[in-house]
Parts: structure tokens; sequence; C-alpha cells
């Protein structure tokens, strides 16, 4: 709470006036990032039409998010609270399920549009795609993020190339 006063330029005592701890903070802070994370996927799926440009839009979008906010893009990849039935939880984690749940509902309705339009398989089982979908893409792009001088060295591709 020091570090997070000294930097916004307040005493630890005014924070204490709005936050109770620093976990609320964080909770806040990953909540607006979900909620970026939503816009630039939700934008991706209805500015483009074929299936292929909507996943090179996502890609992008990702790569957009993680490139703002790489503390962000790694939290959101851990582990999540899931269980909302004690009363041990934030308000902000329920509401980054929530607005994870939607992200994942707009994955959905892309695979079962690309399916649709003949693009995907027609077989693919839509929740483990959708993990599928965030393991790859999140691996790829946070491989890219740290070994960004090695993919150069090594490949002779940028950043955004590979």
């Amino acid at each position: 709470m020091d570090d997070i006063a000294k930097a916004a330029g307040y005493s630890k005592a005014t924070l204490y006036v709005y936050f109770e701890n620093k976990e609320e903070i964080v909770g806040i802070l990953v909540l607006n990032s979900m909620k970026k994370l939503y816009d630039y996927i939700a934008s991706a799926l209805t500015q483009q039409e074929t299936t292929k440009e909507r996943y090179d839009f996502i890609c992008r979008g990702l790569i957009q998010y993680q490139e703002e906010f790489p503390f962000y893009f790694k939290m959101v990849l851990d582990k999540i609270n899931i269980d909302f039935e004690s009363h041990d939880y934030l308000v902000e984690e329920k509401e980054t399920y929530q607005v994870g749940e939607e992200i994942n509902e707009k994955i959905k309705e892309f695979i079962v549009s690309g399916i649709e339009k003949g693009d995907l398989r027609n077989n693919l089982e839509i929740m483990p795609t959708i993990f599928n979908f965030w393991g790859m893409l999140s691996g790829i792009i946070q491989l890219a993020a740290n070994k960004e001088e090695y993919i150069k060295k090594t490949m002779g591709l940028s950043k955004s190339q590979f």
C-alpha cells in the first residue's frame, strides 16, 4: 500500500478511505483490464466478416492488450475464483468472472459462425476449443514478448511478424 500511495501521490491513509486493501485495488484494475479485453474482442468480431479476418483481428487485439497491459495479460491467465457461494470474495472478482464468461461467449459465437460458414470443422467441441484457443494464442503472444530479441536474431522476424 505504501508503494501504491506513493505512485498515486496520496497518503496511505487516503487510500484506505477508498480501498480496503491492495487486493481490492488489484481486483479493480484486473476488472477494468478484462473489460478492455472484452472490448478488443467484441470489436474484432463486429468489424470483420470472414472467419480468417475475424481471427486475425482477435489476434491483433490480444497483442495490443498484452502490449498495453502486460501485467494484466498475465493475471487474466492465472487461476480465477469460481466459488461465489462462500462470502469470502471481492465483488470485483465475481464481475471479472462474468466478463470472462462474456468473452468466452464471444469466442463461442466466433467458432460457431466459422463452423456454419464451413471454415472450421463441424465436430469441434466448443469449450475445449475455446481453452485451446486461449492457450495457444496467449502462449504465442507471451513467448513473443519474452523472446523478442531471440526471435529477431534466429528467425529474422519482428514480434508482430512472429
